[in-house]
């Protein structure tokens, strides 16, 4: 496993496993496969109803907590500075942890801008490890960073081959975030045949004797981005994780980077329903 280096000098896998859209039956079941096979980085929300079977998976794998790297992250309707706090707590005891390696704020709406006082506090009381952005468009990192005591870490956005972020990587840097860790969400294009039909994986598939979505993955590594590839297959669990033993060169990178650019979701500037609906994340199997 390769890591890279958060602005606080602690280190985080670029390769996790995530539990999106997981049934807490699922994540029981999986999620200490994955950690068997060698994933040390994991990746839940409050909104994906299946912090306590995390929590379980853990326990039941019987790794050590300073072994993993764990994430969650807070739904808009945690953002206001009070509920921040108690949500903040309230998603520590689901997961059975005194603290998480790093916590997000989920998507771009709502009181974020007064909610990431409480983040900050969370940091000085050793929660959190480490705080970020999930889904944050430019200008509305910007008004974080005019707020910002403890800038944030790590920005989790989609990422893939047809969508680079070169250029909001370049536009976060010349802002002051040029140490900041990108995550990609839909790694492999969501699921999309084209993707890894492009010659230019199948080529190299062949070439280092890999699948595409293996080249994938070694192109996200070698781009410094971290991602979680989900799979409940234990085999296809061992293939994503086996990206380690070979590189790309500099103009294979520059062929893929090449690439027509589109992104398969564009997050909207006002918040669409499912964000505003309120939930109650103690109702968790």
């Amino acid at each position: 496993m390769q890591s890279l280096t958060l602005a606080n000098g602690r280190e985080i896998p670029q390769l996790g496993y995530g539990v999106y859209t997981m049934t807490s039956a699922e994540v029981e079941k999986h999620l200490p496969e994955a950690i068997a096979a060698g994933y040390t980085h994991i990746d839940t929300a409050n909104a994906y109803f299946n912090e306590v079977a995390v929590g379980r998976a853990v326990k039941a794998s019987g790794a050590r907590r300073e072994d993993l790297f764990i994430t969650t992250k807070l739904f808009p309707q945690s953002y206001p500075y009070e509920q921040c706090s108690v949500d903040i707590d309230a998603s520590l005891e689901r997961l059975g942890t005194d603290y998480v390696d790093l916590m997000l704020f989920h998507q771009p709406y709502g009181d974020y801008v007064e909610g990431w006082r409480a983040m900050e506090e969370a940091v000085d009381a050793g929660k959190a490890r480490a705080i970020g952005l999930s889904n944050f468009p430019v200008h509305k990192v910007e008004q974080i960073l005019e707020v910002a005591r403890i800038k944030p870490s790590v920005i989790q956005v989609e990422i893939n081959p047809y969508w680079n972020q070169h250029a909001l990587k370049k536009a976060l840097a010349e802002r002051g975030l040029a140490d900041a860790v990108f995550e990609g969400w839909y790694p492999l294009g969501h699921g999309d045949e084209a993707l890894l039909a492009e010659p230019v994986f199948r080529e190299l598939a062949e070439k280092y004797g890999k699948t595409p979505a293996q080249v994938v993955l070694r192109w996200h590594i070698q781009e410094g981005n971290v991602v979680f590839p989900t799979s409940r297959n234990p085999e296809h669990m061992a293939e994503n994780i086996d990206i380690f033993d070979f590189a790309l060169t500099e103009d294979e990178m520059a062929r893929i980077d090449a690439l027509a650019q589109h992104c398969y979701y564009t997050v909207p500037e006002e918040a669409p329903a499912f964000v505003l609906a309120r939930n109650d994340y103690s109702k968790q199997a």
